[in-house]
């Protein structure tokens, strides 16, 4: 039994997280978040469905949130929720849309794992969703990234977290959320994935693995745009 006790102990050791990691370094999501690119300029607005109780466990789970609507040349509207949080663990994690919107009176109708092409030779694994109310239907398209790990749903989030837990780290996440206001699906889907790929190649080389991952933003050049 003493044994048995001791290997626990050693266990509950060896996944204790021993050092922080972090992709955003400097980065201020206000800041590095352009208000005007490829033919999209922030407009302002009250629409956006945004994390919940500011100075409670959202602002413990997020340490920089930023929310703005974009609008170009057509018309086209598009949201944009970005949600950065320094720390991953058992207590604090992620919300993912299909959470957050049901908490606003939203109904899920769809969910779906997609790609996101950046470029032409660059695509990041995302999620598409359908969110409906009484008073508009919500096309979403949204990524993760914990640490290195670009989760699409909530057990490949924990699989994430556990994996960093294991290797003895604490690391870092990013929710990034578009979407627009249509009851087209494939419209929304279009719309959605063109705009990640403008912002993404609009963002600051230095501040791209904050939002994707080491790997993804090397592989990004104006060269391959989408």
């Amino acid at each position: 039994m003493g044994l048995a006790c001791l290997a626990a102990a050693g266990s509950a050791t060896a996944l204790k997280p021993r050092r922080r990691f972090s992709l955003a370094g400097d980065n201020k999501l206000d800041a590095v978040i352009p208000h005007r690119f490829g033919g999209w300029e922030e407009q302002p607005t009250n629409a956006l469905v945004t994390p919940e109780e500011e100075g409670g466990l959202t602002a413990r789970l997020y340490s920089q949130v930023v929310g703005r609507l974009y609008v170009n040349q057509s018309g086209d509207m598009v949201m944009l929720l970005i949600a950065y949080g320094n720390t991953q663990n058992d207590l604090l994690q992620l919300h993912r849309p299909e959470v957050c919107y049901p908490a606003f009176g939203f109904r899920i109708e769809d969910s779906t794992s997609v790609a996101i092409p950046l470029t032409k030779a660059v695509a990041i694994p995302g999620r598409a969703l359908v969110a409906s109310s009484p008073h508009r239907i919500e096309q979403i398209l949204y990524w993760t990234r914990i640490g290195e790990h670009l989760p699409t749903d909530g057990r490949a989030q924990r699989v994430a977290k556990l994996s960093d837990q294991l290797a003895g780290v604490i690391a870092d996440g990013i929710l990034v959320r578009v979407s627009t206001i249509t009851d087209d699906p494939h419209e929304g889907l279009m719309l959605n994935r063109k705009f990640a790929a403008d912002l993404m190649m609009a963002v600051p080389v230095t501040a791209r693995p904050m939002l994707v991952g080491t790997s993804a933003s090397a592989k990004l050049s104006p060269e391959t745009r989408v």
